[in-house]
């Protein structure tokens, strides 16, 4: 799906996001850890089993994830400890909604919905820590992109999912059972990938 292949085709519509709340003078970072506060109210929602409202804020958070960017840029405040910062708030938005979905009371398919929950999770996780790993051990200079499932594609992918359980909860427990098997896959498509590049040094 590789979304970040088509952020280029975004740039204008990112400058005017910039443009328009750069003027309400919070710093990029701050707009960062802004993005807590709607996922913190996502999670209330689910937890009540209010997928709706839950998928509203997701939508929120993820347009504010948007704008800490698109300031930065328009601003000239792009900096590495920003993308850290990004990067670690980006980690904790997802397992925040993640964690949230533990309280939703979905039905079982063919293993406990808790299950497939972490499976995600830990499909996710890996997905990130595989990228993270070849950097860290000298392996790559450059991070490891591609593979079916990056962060974006799950979490729009998730958002449809919440949206959805607001007329059936099944629809859900479908999305995170895709979910958890294709980030799982994506996950062992990065490993390869920095397989295939250490063998080459």
């Amino acid at each position: 799906m590789a979304l970040y292949r088509k952020r280029e085709k975004f740039q204008g519509f990112s400058m005017k996001i910039g443009l328009a709340f750069s003027r309400l003078g919070l710093s990029p970072n701050q707009w960062t850890v802004f993005t807590l506060v709607p996922t913190i109210i996502a999670l209330f929602f689910l937890v009540k089993d209010m997928f709706l409202w839950a998928a509203l804020f997701f939508f929120i958070t993820s347009f504010i994830d948007l704008v800490d960017g698109s300031v930065a840029r328009v601003t000239g405040r792009v900096t590495k400890l920003g993308a850290y910062l990004d990067t670690v708030m980006d980690r904790y938005v997802e397992g925040i909604i993640i964690f949230g979905l533990l309280f939703t009371g979905l039905p079982d398919l063919f293993l406990p919905f808790y299950a497939w929950i972490f499976i995600y999770f830990f499909g996710g996780l890996m997905t990130t820590y595989a990228k993270a790993a070849a950097m860290e051990k000298g392996i790559v200079n450059q991070e490891i992109r591609g593979g079916l499932m990056e962060r974006a594609e799950r979490l729009l992918i998730l958002f449809i999912g919440i949206l959805l359980a607001y007329f059936d909860a099944f629809y859900l427990m479908y999305v995170i059972v895709i979910l958890a098997v294709l980030s799982n896959i994506t996950a062992l498509q990065r490993i390869g990938i920095v397989l295939r590049k250490g063998r080459k040094k």
